[in-house]
C-alpha cells in the first residue's frame, strides 16, 4: 500500500509540474485556466489519494478523503466562473485560437 501511495504522490507532483509549465507557456488566460484546472486538480487529487493509501484510514487519510470531492468540485466551478468573468470583461482570445463557442451563449 505504501508503494501505491508513493507512486500516486509522484504522479500528482508530475501533474502539478505540468500545470505550472502550462501556466507559463500557454498564450492566453483561457488556456492557462484550463491547464491550471485540469492538471493541478488531477495532480492534487492524486496526491491526496496517495496520502490516503500511504496513511490508511487514520487522521490524515480521512482528511484527504474528505478534501478530494471538495477540491474537485470547487476548483472546476471556480475556473468556470473565472473564464466567464474574463470573457464578459472582454479579454480577447489568443491569436492562435480558432473557435469561440462561448460567443453565442453570451449573446442569447
Amino acid at each position: 500500500m505504501e508503494i501505491i501511495g508513493f507512486i500516486l504522490i509522484c504522479v500528482g507532483i508530475l501533474f502539478n509540474l505540468f500545470g505550472c509549465i502550462g501556466l507559463i507557456r500557454l498564450p492566453d488566460v483561457y488556456n492557462r485556466l484550463q491547464s491550471a484546472t485540469k492538471c493541478v486538480t488531477l495532480g492534487t487529487c492524486s496526491i491526496l489519494l496517495g496520502v490516503l493509501f500511504f496513511c490508511g484510514f487514520a487522521g490524515a487519510g480521512v482528511r484527504a478523503l474528505i478534501a478530494l470531492p471538495l477540491l474537485f468540485l470547487s476548483a472546476t466551478v471556480a475556473a468556470h466562473a473565472l473564464v466567464k468573468g474574463a470573457y464578459i470583461f472582454g479579454i480577447k482570445l489568443g491569436d492562435k485560437s480558432v473557435k469561440d463557442d462561448y460567443k453565442d451563449v453570451i449573446k442569447s
